[in-house]
């Protein structure tokens, strides 16, 4: 990648830049993040993507937030980064592992004329216990609790794919509203670490819709790991099959939830365009260290 350099793809409309840290002449500080990230200051997305060395790991990858914390795992900023190692030349494997803050994952890439078709990405095991999600409280299983949300009951399933979630199943997408509850359970206390927000409506045995809020994010037209999430939580409360597709803003990901809760995943990404910063936002970058 030439100097401070990036890449800007997308996974079903969640975008993310790849940047290489040794290619920058700035550190990627969470100010640094947010500038870059920002839409309308800087070049726009919902996170960035910094290669990181391994040695578990055939590649080692490090992800941020727009806010500019860091999370355990991305889905979808996996097939993109997949992607990018692939078209760009740094593998020439269909078969490779990726070694996250949220663990280690397996990625296949399915090719049509040399070019990647789909990307497959094992995502880990789906937990419910409340130690390691984390969720407040005894430990348990944190299926199907009560909480009181500002007065509003609301039934919540919380599941780690090596970062947390809370799912809300709801009878009707269109009346719920995603802008006034994601926030407020993103940061609700029985969250220590904050967590990603999920409603979704089953659909069918093997279809189910969802709305995401991101933590550190906001609202997003997609998300691997919490179509992953809701997959889970709904193969938990025998709800649907364990082969099926997850729809939502951005497009559809196909899930199976193996019964020992591996989840895999499949879908696209795609690259938008390669760019570099300009050198005045360079030296602003630069200024904030």
């Amino acid at each position: 990648m030439e100097r401070n350099g990036f890449i800007k793809s997308h996974a079903l409309g969640n975008d993310y830049l790849v940047v290489d840290p040794k290619a920058l002449s700035f550190a990627l500080t969470a100010r640094n993040i947010r500038l870059i990230c920002d839409r309308h200051r800087g070049i726009g997305s919902d996170g960035i993507l910094a290669p990181a060395p391994s040695g578990k790991a055939d590649f080692g990858l490090r992800i941020y937030n727009p806010d500019g914390s860091e999370a355990e795992k991305s889905g979808n900023g996996l097939r993109i980064f997949a992607r990018y190692l692939y078209d760009h030349g740094l593998t020439a494997k269909t078969r490779f592992t990726v070694d996250t803050p949220g663990g280690i994952v397996e990625v296949a890439l399915r090719l049509r004329d040399k070019q990647v078709e789909r990307i497959t990405v094992e995502m880990g095991t789906a937990t419910f216990r409340s130690e390691r999600i984390p969720v407040a409280g005894p430990p348990r299983d944190v299926v199907d609790e009560v909480i009181d949300l500002n007065g509003q009951q609301l039934t919540i399933t919380a599941v780690s794919m090596g970062n947390p979630h809370c799912v809300v199943f709801v009878p009707d997408l269109g009346r719920v509203n995603l802008l006034r509850l994601g926030p407020q359970l993103e940061r609700h206390a029985l969250f220590p670490h904050r967590t990603n927000v999920q409603f979704a409506q089953v659909q069918a045995r093997n279809r189910v819709a969802a709305r995401i809020w991101e933590r550190g994010a906001g609202e997003t037209l997609a998300s691997g790991s919490s179509a992953c999430a809701v997959a889970a939580a709904a193969v938990r409360k025998a709800l649907v099959d364990r082969t099926l597709t997850v729809v939502m803003d951005g497009g559809e990901l196909d899930v199976s939830v193996s019964s020992d809760w591996a989840i895999r995943m499949t879908g696209p990404a795609t690259e938008v365009y390669a760019g570099r910063l300009s050198e005045s936002f360079v030296t602003l970058l630069e200024a904030g260290e």
